[in-house]
């Protein structure tokens, strides 16, 4: 059981000075290969990387976008506000917290639109986050419950390890760094890669980046004190134990083959459409 593998364990993320959490914050603060911000991973939980590691299905991805207009406590609670994802992630189909493992640990469930005509994705992750001095974190990985089995309409996606580190540059400023080690579970095309690290990624910072501005004025009028993930006293989500949890292993799921899949003419249209009106 998850329980009994995790509890003791110096490198679970629970555990708030775990090596999890230094190597998830050393990796995040390395430089990226080509020195620029943004363009080569996607920022959605879970879309395939633009590089692959290994000799598997597993990809990598890493990116860093500067804000310099956004304290890092409002890019901190627009990650936490499921409420509010709801309003600006337009890839999302369904997000929802379902239980509280501890005062900074809970399980999810987040299902994502994916390029057409590839099957749309989801995934179940155990989230823990942390607060430091001159940053903020947030890690994940997969794990399974019987509440959310996989579903034969959607492609059960796996995180390995997951996280944002929002580290504190100035008195209204910050940098978001993205981490993501991830199994799509799918043998994907050249074309989604490309998609997605070239033009979704930086739309969807754009998008997180404008929403960030727009958080404080919509939190103002959408219960403005109720923040569960920094006052644990008002979560209201049921308690779970580590023992009704078990990780997520990639080679029990479905494993799907996508790799000869076209892009949709009226999909990469609008796609072409939609770039030349940020350009």
């Amino acid at each position: 059981m998850l329980g009994a593998a995790l509890q003791h364990s110096p490198q679970h993320p629970l555990h708030g000075g775990s090596c999890c959490w230094v190597t998830s914050r050393q990796s995040c603060l390395l430089r990226d290969p080509v020195g620029q911000e943004g363009l080569f991973f996607p920022s959605l939980p879970l879309l395939p990387g633009a590089r692959s590691i290994g000799s598997g299905r597993r990809s990598r991805c890493r990116g860093r976008m500067t804000f310099p207009d956004v304290l890092a406590d409002t890019v901190y609670d627009v990650l936490h506000d499921t409420e509010y994802r709801k309003k600006w992630d337009m890839n999302m189909i369904e997000t929802r917290d379902f239980a509280i493992l501890s005062a900074n640990a809970d399980v999810g469930y987040y299902s994502w639109k994916c390029p057409k005509p590839l099957k749309n994705r989801d995934v179940v992750t155990l989230r823990s986050w942390l607060l430091l001095e001159d940053c903020y974190m947030i890690i994940n990985f997969s794990v399974k419950h019987n509440l959310y089995p996989p579903r034969k309409d959607l492609v059960r996606a796996v995180s390995l390890i997951a996280g944002y580190l929002i580290k504190i540059t100035g008195p209204s400023s910050c940098t978001l760094t993205y981490l993501a080690q991830v199994d799509p579970r799918g043998s994907l095309p050249k074309w989604v890669v490309n998609k997605a690290s070239q033009y979704m990624a930086p739309k969807i910072l754009r998008k997180l980046h404008k929403a960030c501005v727009q958080y404080p004025a919509w939190k103002k009028n959408h219960q403005p004190e109720f923040k569960p993930w920094l006052n644990p006293e008002q979560n209201t989500l049921p308690r779970m134990s580590l023992d009704d949890l078990s990780l997520q292993r990639a080679e029990s799921l479905e494993q799907v083959d996508e790799s000869r899949l076209c892009e949709l003419a009226d999909d990469k249209d609008h796609s072409d459409e939609e770039r030349s009106k940020e350009d």
